[in-house]
């Protein structure tokens, strides 16, 4: 039971901004329906070379809604999260 305390206490002191946020998966989905995949012009499956990025990110207060989202290339994606994790800018 003391176990179990500690780990609660300690998940409560993670900053927001490095806790794992849940996504909504009917969201995803419907963002694929109302914009469909750019490489294989799909509503479902896989999107090569293509991720679902968030335009303002869940760590900053960004939504987790198709309106706040946006295909974007691997590449692109990799250099976004790396200002993201700066800290986020209003």
């Amino acid at each position: 039971m003391k176990k179990l305390l500690i780990i609660t206490l300690c998940l409560c002191l993670v900053p927001t901004a490095q806790a794992r946020t849940q996504r909504s998966q009917a969201a995803k989905a419907q963002f694929k329906t109302m914009q469909p995949c750019p490489s294989t012009g799909r509503s479902k499956g896989a999107c090569p070379g293509y991720i679902i990025d968030h335009i303002r990110a869940l760590a900053c207060g960004g939504a987790d809604a198709p309106y706040n989202m946006q295909w974007q290339t691997v590449a692109a994606a990799k250099a976004k999260d790396k200002w993201e994790r700066r800290g986020c800018r209003r």
